[in-house]
């Protein structure tokens, strides 16, 4: 709306013909005859791209299940390019549940392409696909794969925080087997570095104590703040062809 266009909402089954049992490929084909683009978010892994192949006009996955989410990649980017002036030589310590987390399955992917190096910490339950893992070691990137947050904050430029997300698990007494295994203080910021930033995806449960906010290490609400324009431009040059 900001960039002069319409929007035309499609929220859950109710907001569609799907409750009355269209297939998502007619969904998409209708949405497509409406549409200059399709900004998708969907719970199952894979549907942007599936609908991607029934679509005349371009699809956006702005999430899908426990797969990827792009977008979000794409402004997580651009706070520590605005920070740091580089992507290159960084390292980015990713922390929570990477298993189901999309968020730090994509930025992964594309933090070794730009050539920063990564800790994973996470509990065994949850930790990194291995073929997320596999794809990053494949671009030339070794990772450390822990479950101690403390010894990884020294050598941290980012550490991205994630919440352990409890509608993942189908039982509630795993999910409390992991539920506060992370949580950033400001008693475990002592031994960081003066320019390390932290970053979190949003929404957050106790994963960050509110205290944090007021650091200078904070970086999470200026992130979600740098979602609007970084998404408008990734509009603006998609719709032109760019």
């Amino acid at each position: 709306q900001r960039l002069g266009g319409g929007v035309i909402t499609i929220a859950g089954q109710e907001g569609s013909s799907l409750i009355k049992g269209e297939t998502l490929a007619d969904t998409i084909r209708m949405a497509d005859g409406y549409s200059d683009i399709i900004v998708m978010r969907h719970p199952r892994e894979g549907a942007a791209r599936m609908s991607a192949t029934f679509s005349e006009n371009p699809v956006i996955n702005g999430g899908d299940g426990a797969g990827q989410h792009p977008t979000q990649t794409l402004l997580d980017l651009f706070t520590m390019r605005e920070k740091f002036g580089r992507i290159d030589g960084l390292h980015v310590t990713l922390v929570g549940d990477l298993r189901y987390g999309r968020t730090t399955h994509s930025l992964s992917l594309a933090l070794a392409r730009m050539g920063a190096s990564m800790s994973f910490v996470s509990p065994d339950i949850i930790r990194m696909p291995d073929h997320i893992v596999n794809d990053v070691k494949e671009l030339g990137v070794e990772v450390n794969m822990t479950n101690d947050l403390k010894a990884e904050v020294p050598g941290s430029d980012v550490i991205y925080m994630t919440r352990i997300q409890k509608e993942r698990f189908a039982e509630e007494e795993e999910y409390l087997k992991v539920a506060h295994s992370f949580r950033i203080e400001q008693g475990i910021l002592e031994n960081a570095k003066r320019e390390m930033i932290i970053m979190h995806p949003l929404p957050r449960v106790d994963e960050i104590d509110p205290s944090v906010d007021f650091t200078s290490h904070a970086r999470y609400f200026e992130q979600a703040f740098n979602g609007v324009p970084v998404r408008m431009a990734l509009l603006k040059l998609v719709l032109e062809g760019e």
